[in-house]
């Protein structure tokens, strides 16, 4: 047995190591204040977020782009009170979602495309800040590759309580996984907050056909389809100036649930490679918890334990470092608190994703 864990331990090593040679694969992005050309359509699909609409709408007020350049579509997914909108010096409207599948956001999504008259289209949430050359960044990439999707980077905005911290971590590491994919070829997963492509393109794979079942997804599944007919169009935009920053659940019962629908979608891919770092990312996880309890039930020596634990810790820690600096250049906190409690809260949601429901914006899904 413990040659059995340490076996998955050496694949997950070599993994983890493959995904921080990519990572530097990746060259960072800096605009060059070309004079903006590219026609942008914002998509926000939204249930519920009187709240946090607000302010995202005043982050998009101050984009250092022409406001004749671009146009937002909010999407109400039947919240119980409307939103209105405010003026604005730029052009937004809402509109009401048209639900024809499983997946709500999809829907919206789909819904707005309907409305879309610009070349590309950029999809945020409701609960996000959008750095002021968010726009510009991604138009001076366009202007300069052949591109048809761009996938961006997200970050959360924290406080000083352990969750956050423990969420930047968990989010940290799965953006250095995103990163390190793209610069070994083998895109797989993004982030809807900040997520751009043509209209054309989207229309091309038949937006969401195939994966509109699942619940979640509107991103990934949409990536993987254009990955696999337009590998050369589809890339990462490592640029700090469009990294746009969310807010993290406000409670562990959250943040189970928010995870259990990220990790429900994963047996769905269509990228044998997500599939497979999927599995390796959770043996990994999953022997440091056995290990643990065999240490506690007096199977294994405690210095073996130490030296296991120390060897993934220690591959990790290289990932989330230069992702970490990559995203906020912040100091990372919470670190081995965070570290020895994620194998068992990643462990556990993979489990649970398996055949559990889960909730979200106030409604239950199964898998």
């Amino acid at each position: 047995m413990i040659f059995g864990l340490f076996a998955i331990l050496a694949i997950y090593i070599v993994s983890i190591f493959l995904l921080i040679y990519g990572f530097f694969k990746v060259q960072q992005y800096q605009k060059r204040d070309l004079k903006p050309k590219t026609s942008f359509t914002i998509i926000v699909p939204f249930r519920n977020e009187e709240e946090n609409l607000p302010n995202l709408l005043k982050s998009i007020s101050k984009l250092n782009y022409p406001k004749d350049l671009f146009e937002v579509i909010l999407v109400d997914d039947a919240s119980i009170e409307k939103f209105q909108v405010s003026s604005f010096r730029f052009q937004v409207s809402i509109i009401d979602n048209i639900r024809i599948s499983s997946s709500p956001k999809k829907d919206a999504i789909t819904t707005a495309m309907q409305r879309v008259k610009t070349d590309w289209v950029i999809t945020t949430d409701a609960d996000c800040i959008v750095p002021e050359n968010w726009l510009l960044t991604f138009d001076n990439y366009i202007q300069e590759n052949k591109v048809s999707m761009l996938a961006g980077a997200v970050s959360y905005k924290c406080e000083s309580s352990f969750l956050d911290h423990f969420q930047q971590l968990d989010l940290t590491s799965l953006q250095g996984a995103t990163i390190g994919s793209f610069g070994l070829k083998k895109g797989f997963m993004c982030n809807g907050a900040n997520f751009a492509y043509t209209k054309s393109l989207f229309e091309e794979l038949n937006g969401f056909e195939g994966n509109d079942k699942i619940a979640s997804g509107d991103d990934v599944f949409l990536l993987q389809k254009a990955v696999e007919k337009f590998p050369d169009e589809v890339h990462y935009l490592k640029a700090q100036e469009a990294i746009v920053v969310t807010k993290p659940t406000e409670n562990w019962k959250g943040l189970f649930h928010q995870r259990v629908r990220w990790a429900a979608k994963t047996s769905s891919y269509r990228s044998s490679f997500g599939k497979l770092l999927g599995l390796i990312v959770f043996f990994g996880n999953l022997s440091f918890v056995i290990g643990f309890f065999f240490v506690v039930l007096g199977n294994w020596y405690y210095p073996i334990f130490v030296i296991f634990a120390f060897s993934k810790f220690a591959i990790d820690y290289v990932l989330l470092f230069i992702t970490n600096q990559f995203l906020t250049k912040a100091r990372i906190k919470s670190l081995l608190l965070s570290s020895l409690l994620y194998p068992f809260f990643s462990s556990t949601v993979a489990l649970y994703s398996l055949f559990g429901p889960y909730k979200w914006k106030d409604r239950q899904f199964r898998k």
